[in-house]
């Protein structure tokens, strides 16, 4: 992980990976273990009517990076800023 901004609604990361795995794979990783984790340490999020036994939406939004990097890091930064 290079960068990440968590917000309320959402978490933006800025993430290396290797070419050979499937971005699709690494995501569904990242957010699988994420849920079990979160799931774990805050047993009453289970009971939410609303969360059920899903923490994360299905979706997600990928972008590759070749020279921009920096211009995107920025963005992962301010975003919060600008939203407001």
């Amino acid at each position: 992980m290079v960068e990440m901004n968590v917000r309320r609604e959402h978490v933006r990361l800025i993430v290396m990976i290797p070419p050979k795995p499937a971005i699709s794979d690494v995501m569904g990783r990242v957010k699988g273990r994420t849920a079990i984790k979160t799931f774990k340490q805050f047993r009453n999020l289970r009971k939410k009517p609303h969360l059920g036994n899903h923490f994360l939406s299905p979706g997600y939004c990928v972008d590759t990076v070749g020279l921009d990097l920096e211009m995107i890091q920025k963005y992962v930064r301010y975003q919060e800023q600008k939203e407001r």
